[in-house]
C-alpha cells in the first residue's frame, strides 16, 4: 500500500483533492490540523490516505485515457439538458421569493453565471461517457437507499392535509431536531409542498437545497453599517445576566478600532455599576486598546457621558445584566435612555444566548421590548447544537440579527450575521472551520 498526503485550508478541501486524484476507493488513515486559522492566515489541514497499488495503476490508466479519448457524447445535448435543469431551479427560486415575500430571484445570479460558464466550457470534458453514466447511476442508487430509509422515519408528521413524501423526511427531521418551532416548520413545509416543482422533488439533495434557499430568504439580517464622516454611531447592548454583553462590547470595540480598513475612534460607557467585576473587566479592555471610557451611576449623568465621547466614531454602552423578570433594573436602563438630551440616536441591541429554548428567547425579548430593541446579537453559538430556536425567534419577532458571538476569544470570535451562516448551522451544525 502507498501512503499519500493531501492538504487544504479545511478538511473537506483536502478530502476533495484526495477524491479527485483517487476516487472513493482511497482509505483515509489520519486527519490532522497543521495550523490553526487566525486573523493573518488560513488554517491548514492534512489528510493521509492509503492507496492500493492496483488502484493507483488504474487511476493513472484512466487519466491517460481521458487525455487521449475524445468526448463520446454530444456536447450540445449536454448544454441543452443542463440549461433546462438550471432554468427549472431558477423558476423554483422565483416561487421561493413569492413565499418569503421578496421579489429578487435568489438564484438568478447563479443561473446566469452557470449558463455562461456552461456555454464557454461545454466542449471540454474530463470524463468519458461510460464513466459518467456509471457515477450517475451510483448516485441515483444511493439516493434511493436514503429514500427507502426515510420511508420508515419515526418523527411525528406535521398536521398537513397531505402526507410528507419520503424525499422530505430527512429535511423535516433535521429542522425539527434543531429546535425550530413546530408551527413554523409545518407552515414552511406546507408552502414547500405546494410550490416546489415536481421535477425537483426526485432527489433529496435538491429538496435540501430548495429548503435552504427558502430559509435564507426568511431570516431578517441587519447589514453592518459604519458611521458617516463626522457622525457618531451609538450602540447600547442590553440583555439578561451572563449572556456575554461585556465580552461582546470588547469584541465590537476591537473590531471597529483595529480590524476595519479604517481605524475608528471608539468610546465606552458603563451603566453596569452594580457589578464591580464587569466595570473592571471593561476598563482593562479600554486600557489595552487605549479607548475613552465613562461610568454612569444615575440617569442625569448619561447625557454628560455621551457628550464627553462625542468626538468618537462609535460609542458602545454596556448595561447592567438582569433577569427578564427584574422590572426594576430594566426600568433603570429605560430611565437612562429617556434622559438622553444629546443629539445622538441610540441603537439598542438585545444580546441573547443561543443555548436557551425558543420559548425562553421570546420571554426575554418581551420583557426587554420596552427598551425599543432595534436588533439582536446571539452569543454562545459554540455551546449549542440546535439553531432552529434562533430561526423561529427571528421569524416570530421580525427583529434583524446583527452579529453572532461564537466563543470567548477577543476579537476573533465575532461574526457579522448572515442568513447563509445561520442556515448552515441549523441544518449541518456549527463548524468553526467555515467561519
Amino acid at each position: 500500500m502507498k501512503i499519500v498526503t493531501f492538504s487544504g485550508a479545511t478538511p473537506s478541501e483536502a478530502l476533495r483533492k484526495a477524491k479527485m486524484e483517487y476516487g472513493d476507493e482511497a482509505m483515509i488513515i489520519e486527519t490532522k490540523e497543521i495550523r490553526k486559522k487566525n486573523l493573518t492566515q488560513e488554517g491548514l489541514y492534512e489528510i493521509i490516505v492509503g492507496i492500493d497499488e492496483e488502484m493507483e495503476r488504474k487511476s493513472r490508466q484512466t487519466a491517460h485515457m481521458q487525455t487521449k479519448q475524445e468526448p463520446a457524447y454530444d456536447t450540445q445535448k449536454l448544454k441543452k439538458e443542463s440549461e433546462e435543469i438550471l432554468f427549472d431551479i431558477s423558476n423554483a427560486a422565483k416561487q421561493i421569493s413569492k413565499i418569503s415575500k421578496v421579489t429578487k430571484d435568489p438564484l438568478a445570479d447563479i443561473y446566469e453565471k452557470s449558463a455562461a460558464s456552461l456555454q464557454k466550457n461545454a466542449a471540454a470534458s474530463i470524463e468519458p461517457k461510460e464513466l459518467k453514466e456509471i457515477k450517475n447511476e451510483i448516485g441515483k442508487l444511493a439516493d434511493k437507499v436514503k429514500l427507502i430509509q426515510n420511508m420508515f422515519w419515526n418523527e411525528k408528521s406535521p398536521d398537513l392535509t397531505q402526507p410528507i413524501p419520503p424525499e422530505f423526511a430527512e429535511i423535516y427531521r433535521l429542522a425539527a431536531r434543531s429546535g425550530m418551532s413546530k408551527e413554523h416548520l409545518d407552515s414552511i413545509m406546507r408552502l414547500t409542498l405546494e410550490h416546489m416543482p415536481t421535477r425537483l422533488r426526485e432527489n433529496s439533495q435538491t429538496v435540501k437545497r430548495y429548503f435552504q434557499t427558502l430559509l435564507r430568504k426568511m431570516i431578517p439580517i441587519r447589514l453592518e453599517t459604519l458611521p458617516a464622516p463626522g457622525a457618531t454611531k451609538v450602540m447600547m447592548l442590553v440583555g439578561p445576566t451572563g449572556v456575554g454583553k461585556t465580552t461582546s462590547i470588547a469584541k465590537l470595540a476591537a473590531r471597529y478600532s483595529f480590524l476595519m480598513q479604517k481605524k475608528y475612534k471608539v468610546g465606552l460607557i458603563v451603566l453596569d455599576t452594580y457589578r464591580i467585576g464587569a466595570v473592571e473587566q471593561l476598563m482593562q479592555y479600554a486600557r489595552m486598546m487605549k479607548l475613552g471610557i465613562e461610568t454612569v451611576v444615575d440617569p442625569p449623568e448619561f447625557t454628560t457621558a455621551l457628550n464627553s465621547l462625542s468626538y468618537c466614531d462609535f460609542i458602545l454602552i454596556d448595561t447592567m445584566g438582569s433577569s427578564p423578570y427584574d422590572k426594576n433594573k430594566i426600568e433603570k436602563i429605560y430611565e437612562c435612555l429617556s434622559s438622553n438630551e444629546s443629539q445622538l440616536h441610540i441603537d439598542v441591541s438585545l444580546v441573547l444566548p443561543s443555548s436557551i429554548k425558543y420559548e425562553d428567547l421570546l420571554v426575554a425579548y418581551e420583557n426587554f421590548s420596552t427598551l425599543n430593541v432595534d436588533t439582536v446579537i446571539f452569543t454562545k453559538l459554540d455551546e449549542t447544537r440546535g439553531f432552529g430556536n434562533l430561526f423561529s425567534f427571528a421569524l416570530e419577532t421580525k427583529k434583524p440579527i446583527s452579529y453572532f458571538s461564537v466563543g470567548q476569544e477577543v476579537p476573533e470570535d465575532l461574526v457579522v450575521a448572515s442568513s447563509d451562516f445561520l442556515v448552515e448551522c441549523l441544518l449541518n451544525g456549527f463548524d468553526r472551520s467555515k467561519i
